[in-house]
């Protein structure tokens, strides 16, 4: 036991662990009428690091070599995203969770890690066959099942993660330039199609009022608005721990989730900002190194894809909240609060290690 611990990459741990922490700084700061949030957190902390820990010691190449297990496990989290149309709950107009009592769970956050594992399985055979266009199209439904699913919850943030795993790790196993130039197109043509079939009329004005939120201030605008002024009156250093205005006296909606981070630029200020995205920075850094330095293209694939997976979301995620992007729901990795997507990320990262230690 204690020479596969040494094999582990603490580094790693000691980012994701600073990152919680910042997490559950900002939680407690702003609940502190109410600390229930604040201590699921750290029951869900614990059992992340608890099952990454556990994960460590799975030998992830059994899941390489038994094409079986991953296939059992799609179809496991098509099922639950299928049975949310019947036994969803309703949460801010999207039905994207099943609740247990006290606690809710998001199949969807399941769903990515389990994705990631198999366009790593079906690329790590085919690397060398990337100029098929089959391959594409087949790992292109792999993808496409979940987001039928996911686009009548509607889940649309969620969507353009799996989106950019694709992308992302079809671009890593060699995807042939002229492949490349007709998906952009074809995905040019979905975006504009969506837009008059696929999308409701309060997912429009998101987009609309992501372009001048002082249109609707009070309204569709109120978000993007009172996160700008979080962000913006954060200065240099911040309020201070719970002296934050905009969260304190809850003007910022979503403050645990989608709008953590406007919530932390305002009581850590650009100094705070900064040294979360260093965090960050070396997060990305010692997942690309696992994956440089793996001994297979399956554990190679499943590292980039999800180092693309925490980086699509966190770049949304933080770019919602500074206006640049429209509002998507999602939340910031390891720091927002949320049982589902945190316990999923240490299962990734549990998966990590294992490859890790036996690199």
């Amino acid at each position: 036991m204690f020479f596969h611990l040494k094999k582990l990459d603490w580094f790693l741990i000691v980012i994701a662990l600073l990152l919680t922490g910042i997490g559950l700084l900002s939680i407690y700061s702003t609940s502190q009428e109410n600390l229930v949030n604040f201590k699921k957190q750290i029951l869900f902390i614990g059992s992340g690091f608890f099952l990454m820990f556990g994960l460590s010691l799975f030998d992830y190449r059994i899941l390489k070599n038994h094409s079986v297990i991953l296939i059992i496990l799609y179809v496991f989290c098509l099922v639950l995203l299928g049975g949310l149309f019947f036994l969803g709950r309703e949460v801010r107009g999207s039905v994207s969770w099943f609740q247990f009592g006290f606690l809710n769970f998001q199949p969807v956050e399941l769903a990515k890690i389990v994705i990631i594992l198999i366009l790593a399985k079906y690329f790590s055979f085919r690397h060398i066959e990337m100029y098929r266009i089959r391959h594409i199209i087949i790992s292109g439904v792999y993808i496409g099942l979940p987001a039928l699913l996911l686009f009548p919850q509607p889940d649309l943030g969620s969507v353009l993660i799996l989106g950019s795993i694709w992308l992302g790790v079809m671009l890593i196993a060699g995807i042939k330039t002229r492949h490349l130039i007709v998906l952009t197109l074809v995905a040019i043509l979905l975006v504009g199609g969506s837009w008059f079939l696929l999308l409701r009329d309060y997912q429009k004005q998101r987009i609309l009022t992501f372009i001048n939120p002082q249109t609707d201030p009070y309204g569709q605008g109120y978000n993007i608005v009172q996160s700008l002024i979080s962000v913006g009156s954060g200065g240099l250093f911040g309020k201070g721990q719970g002296q934050g205005s905009q969260s304190q006296l809850k003007f910022l909606p979503e403050r645990q989730t989608d709008f953590i981070f406007a919530s932390i630029a305002e009581e850590r200020g650009l100094v705070g900002v900064f040294f979360l995205s260093v965090l960050f920075a070396l997060l990305f850094w010692r997942i690309l190194k696992i994956a440089i330095f793996s001994s297979n293209n399956f554990s190679r694939l499943f590292a980039s894809g999800f180092v693309i997976m925490l980086f699509s979301q966190m770049f949304i995620n933080v770019g919602m909240n500074m206006a640049i992007l429209p509002i998507t729901g999602l939340t910031l990795p390891f720091v927002s609060y949320g049982g589902s997507s945190l316990l999923t990320i240490f299962l990734g990262l549990g998966i990590l290690q294992s490859i890790k230690a036996r690199s």
